[in-house]
């Protein structure tokens, strides 16, 4: 993105690790940038008081009924296993952001989850897709430190899924938090849902 002088931008940071009080770190972080500036010129930034958000919660064990859902792309995302850059078939997305939830709970959380993954990675292959606007993005990152470029792309837009999505409802939820798929660091990866 872009920025003209005296524009004012947020970077939002979503921590997993509530065990230690990163809100200090994460000020003296973005205190240096200001000092050193940001961006391929390291153009000067003023840091604006932090604010902290709040604490959500998901129970993956826990969810309504529900037998559709349209999930949106926000950001580019790349999902390994997806066989077509214009579609997404709900058990590739949901065995990647599993995938991503799961190694998040054995790093940051009360350890590995006690779920049998196949079982939900059958169920969730049974989830029929019915539309999708997908587009793909082929977007470049260059490190400022290396000069190097590496592609960071993939596809933004929506999918339309439905069948017995109940159990998968709360992952979806906690996936707008932990993103999905490769690069989530540099911001890929972010997704919405709509339950139905």
């Amino acid at each position: 993105m872009t920025f003209c002088p005296g524009d004012v931008f947020g970077v939002g940071v979503h921590i997993f690790d509530l065990r230690t009080p990163l809100t200090r770190v994460f000020a003296e972080a973005f205190a240096e940038l200001a000092r050193t500036g940001l961006g391929p010129g390291r153009a000067r930034v003023e840091l604006l008081p932090l604010r902290a958000g709040e604490i959500q919660e998901v129970d993956l064990a826990s969810s309504e009924p529900a037998s559709g859902a349209s999930v949106f792309f926000r950001s580019p995302t790349e999902l390994k296993g997806n066989p077509s850059p214009d579609q997404m078939p709900f058990g590739v997305l949901f065995a990647r952001l599993r995938d991503r939830i799961a190694t998040l709970s054995g790093l940051y959380g009360d350890g590995l989850l006690e779920v049998n993954f196949k079982a939900l990675g059958t169920r969730a292959a049974a989830v029929r897709m019915v539309r999708s606007e997908l587009q793909y993005n082929d977007v470049m990152r260059r490190s400022s430190r290396t000069g190097q470029t590496h592609g960071i792309g993939g596809f933004t837009g929506s999918a339309e899924y439905e069948g017995d999505l109940t159990e998968f409802v709360p992952w979806l939820m906690a996936a707008h938090w932990s993103g999905v798929g490769r690069h989530t660091v540099w911001g890929n990866g972010v997704i919405d849902c709509v339950i139905r």
